[in-house]
This record gives structure tokens, C-alpha cells and sequence, in this order.
């Protein structure tokens, strides 16, 4: 048996990386002669470095950053492909994991952290930068990240606006001079799976709050397309992250890429694909869109047009679901247990070694 086996986040419970060896485990344990390709998926969320590193056998490292709040935290990244290409998470620096419930307010919260990631990943000297930006907690439309490298966010008066994106709505000038001249030595790419725009509710907000951010936004859009001359707000993906997405594009060159374009790309899947002769693959919540654009069924339908088969193991199925509409050739419920927050990261495991376990039993009776 030749399986690739390539899963996405159990959310709230496995990152990628521990599904796919929980799912290598129990395939081991009935067929011990296996070869196993392990590759875990990320649609640039977090577990989005630990996915590309852990598949591309890539350098940890770590750096020194400013939390959403400005306090200091350790941030981890790496490299791949001998240090030509950095991978980041911006939830490493400016995710809405490292807050408290009462600190997520996105009025004051800051990318600024996710810039110093990226000026990090500048001094290696690297040639591309991959950074994923799902789980973000912040709306500040990138401006942090920039000001991080170097640029101004400037009132009326010439002083330099608070961080945070409730400040942008007195902004007046953008001073550009100080911007750091490596960024046009790099290529610099977006891992996003949303498509909205600049403007629009954000999560957790709320409608007095969203009222507020999007005339903040609104009026880093127009001082961008006037001073700049650039134009990204209505951009499918502009608005993920908060906007950083925009404020990638618009300030520092940032190309939006598919994020599971990206991992695919990093971790050769065409070739790895053709290599096996099934596919596994897996999230925590399996829906109808997972089918269009998420990692697995992203990953199903390459292999689809390969010839081969595709299993996906789900925590749950959701009503939403449609076999025959599905590029999947098989999909398993985990014992019809819901792989979610109100599992252990223990109990999760146990139940997805068991369905892999009784699906390679199967598997070789057949």
C-alpha cells in the first residue's frame, strides 16, 4: 500500500500535523510494510509553519515580536528549500489566540508583530516569503505590519497615529521613505481562502464596532489610492486578516495566492500524488466547502484527475454535505463523534486512530 496521507486541522483539537501521524500510527499498527508520505495541509491558519516544516523537513526558528497588544512574545517561523524560502503565521504574532476574551478589540489591536516576522525573515536573505494570515485578530488593514517596516501613518498634524485600526480614520499622509528597500528584492505571497473585500463585517465585532472600522478602513483605502495611486480594496481577499491582506498589497508587494495553491506548491503534492494509490486526507467539520477550495477537497480533485482515490476521515459531517457533489471517493465520520472543541486533543486522537484503523482492516480484506 502506497498512501500519501494529507489532512487538514481537526479544529480545536489536532493541528495537522498530529492528525496526519495519528492517522500514519494506526495504518502502521495493521500494516506495518505501508509507505506512508506524510504531508500536512494548511490553508495558511495557524499550523500553517508547523505543516510546511514538518512536510519540507524545513528550520524552526523563533523571533522576538509585539503581541496584538505590543507586549513581547516569542514568535516561531522557518525556512525550506535551504533557507531560499521563509514561512510565517501571522496568528504567531498577531493572532487572536495570544489574546484574553476581554482583549479582542480590533479597534486597538495591531499587525505590527507580523511585520517584525517578516523583517526577520528579510535578514536571512531569503528569496520568497510564504505567510499565511488565518486567525487574525486584528483590523488594522496592515498598517502595523508596514509601520514595522518602516513606514509612516501620519495625522494632520505630522504625528504618527496610535496603532490599531480604529486610529486610521484621522489619517492623512503616508510617509513611504523609510520603507525597507529588501522588500523589493522578495517575493512576498498571501495565504488566504476568503474572498472579501476590504470592507465588511469582522468577526467578533460589533455592528457600532464594524461601523467604526470600516470609515477607518474606508479612509486608509482613500488615502492609498490618493497618495499611492493604488487601488486594492475591492481585490477578492483584500479584507482577510482584518485587511492585512490589503495593507500586504498595497505597502509591501504582496501577491494573494491561494493558501492551499501555496502549500501545494511548497510541498511538490503533483508529484507526491503521482507517486501513490490513495489519498488521504481529513478535517475537523466536513461541509459543502470543503469541497470548493479548502484543503482537502483541493487535494481530492488533484488527485481525481490523477486517477486516484481519495478517503476522508471528518469529525462530522455536516447536513450541508453532498456526496455527489464531492470530489471524495470515500468519506468516513469519525465514529460519529464530532472532532471538536469539546473533545481532549487525547480523546480526538483515539477516535481517529479507531476509524483509520477499521478503514485499513477493510482495506486489506478487499
Amino acid at each position: 500500500m502506497r498512501i500519501l496521507i494529507a489532512p487538514q486541522e481537526f479544529k480545536g483539537t489536532l493541528t495537522a500535523v498530529e492528525a496526519a501521524n495519528a492517522i500514519a500510527s494506526a495504518i502502521r499498527r495493521v500494516v506495518g510494510s505501508a509507505e506512508l508520505d506524510v504531508a500536512p495541509l494548511s490553508d495558511g491558519g495557524p499550523g500553517f509553519v508547523s505543516a510546511l516544516l514538518d512536510a519540507a523537513r524545513g528550520e524552526p526558528r523563533d523571533c522576538r515580536v509585539q503581541d496584538p497588544l505590543g507586549r513581547p512574545i516569542n514568535a516561531r517561523w522557518g525556512t525550506i528549500a535551504q533557507g531560499k524560502i521563509a514561512v510565517l503565521e501571522m496568528a504567531a504574532a498577531s493572532g487572536l489566540s495570544l489574546l484574553g476574551a476581554s482583549e479582542r478589540d480590533p479597534r486597538q489591536t495591531t499587525t505590527f508583530g507580523t511585520g517584525e516576522l517578516i523583517r526577520a525573515a528579510l535578514d536571512t536573505n531569503c528569496a520568497r516569503i510564504l505567510l499565511g494570515i488565518g486567525g487574525s485578530a486584528t483590523n488594522d488593514g496592515g498598517a502595523g505590519a508596514a509601520e514595522a517596516l518602516g513606514m509612516k501613518f501620519l495625522s494632520g498634524d505630522g504625528k504618527p497615529l496610535p496603532r490599531g485600526g480604529a486610529a486610521l480614520a484621522r489619517l492623512e499622509e503616508i510617509d513611504v521613505t523609510g520603507r525597507d528597500s529588501r522588500l523589493d528584492l522578495v517575493e512576498l505571497f498571501i495565504a488566504a481562502d476568503v474572498n472579501n473585500p476590504l470592507l465588511g463585517p469582522q468577526k467578533g465585532a460589533t455592528p457600532e464596532i464594524v461601523r467604526e472600522l470600516d470609515r477607518a478602513l474606508a479612509r486608509l483605502a482613500e488615502v492609498t489610492r490618493t497618495l499611492l495611486r493604488r487601488d486594492y480594496s475591492n481585490v477578492p481577499g483584500a479584507g482577510a486578516a482584518g485587511g492585512l491582506a490589503f495593507g500586504l498589497m498595497s505597502f509591501l508587494g504582496g501577491q494573494l495566492k491561494s493558501g492551499f495553491e501555496l502549500v501545494s506548491e511548497a510541498l511538490h503534492l503533483q508529484e507526491r500524488i503521482d507517486r501513490t494509490e490513495v489519498v488521504i486526507t481529513g478535517e475537523g467539520r466536513l461541509d459543502r466547502q470543503s469541497s470548493y477550495g479548502k484543503g482537502p477537497g483541493s487535494i481530492a480533485t488533484l488527485a481525481k484527475r490523477k486517477g486516484k482515490r481519495t478517503v476522508i476521515f471528518a469529525g462530522r459531517v455536516d447536513a450541508s454535505f453532498l456526496p455527489s457533489d464531492s470530489p471524495f471517493d470515500e468519506v468516513l465520520e469519525v465514529s460519529g463523534h464530532r472532532v471538536e472543541l469539546e473533545l481532549t486533543s487525547s480523546a480526538a486522537r483515539a477516535l481517529l486512530e479507531a476509524a483509520v484503523e477499521s478503514w485499513t482492516q477493510k482495506e486489506i480484506r478487499q
